[in-house]
């Protein structure tokens, strides 16, 4: 059964940059470049009219900076899954990106092979942070770590499966539990981590290094 290709909008300030995203995706048929654009505001009249799949977004752009155009974006199209693609690698600008609702982050240094798995993750709904930004976020544990509440070994499990995109029945079925014990679990994690929604709770775990 074939299916659509999962279209692509690439937002980078570099023609170069572009260039080269397109070529390495050229040749995928599971992936199609919709459109591209340098700026920020071209890309917000693209979506005042129009969407696509997913944003390869970089977090320098000339006009509005990515951090913010995160946000933007999803005012307009709140299904969109946005992967933030840049040389930034600071923490502090990836929990940014994070907390504004981001499904992903790569370095350019990527591999074709890492770009389109990212693109496939966030497209199916779940997260994808490539191996080095999960350690450039593991090492940069600081004071509020102090603050990360305790989870049991069941509750770091289940949060888990939640960050991989399983629902409670699948949840229950696969550790053997009840539907009604995922749930309480479920609440207790929102409690622990002060969310009151499922994608609050992984982008939140996500910055706790939780998961």
């Amino acid at each position: 059964m074939l299916h659509n290709p999962i279209s692509i909008l690439i937002v980078d300030d570099h023609p170069m940059v572009i260039e080269g995203l397109k070529t390495l995706l050229a040749g995928d048929a599971r992936v199609h470049i919709k459109n591209h654009f340098t700026n920020g505001k071209d890309t917000l009249d693209f979506f005042k009219m129009q969407s696509c799949d997913i944003v390869l977004l970089d977090v320098n752009l000339p006009d509005i900076n990515g951090v913010e155009m995160v946000g933007l974006i999803l005012s307009l199209q709140p299904k969109v899954g946005i992967l933030g693609l840049s040389t930034y690698s600071e923490p502090s600008i990836i929990n940014q990106m994070i907390r504004n609702g981001v499904k992903g982050y790569l370095l350019k240094n990527a591999t074709a092979r890492e770009l389109i798995e990212a693109i496939s993750q966030v497209h199916s709904g779940k997260f994808y942070f490539g191996s080095e930004i999960q350690k450039i976020l593991a090492d940069s544990l600081s004071q509020e770590s102090k603050d990360t509440p305790k989870l049991t070994r069941r509750e770091k499990h289940i949060l888990q499966l939640i960050a991989d995109g399983k629902t409670t029945n699948a949840i229950a079925d696969e550790l053997f539990i009840s539907p009604l014990t995922v749930e309480t679990h479920r609440r207790n994690l929102m409690q622990k981590l002060e969310v009151s929604n499922a994608a609050s709770l992984i982008k939140i775990a996500i910055e706790k290094k939780l998961i």
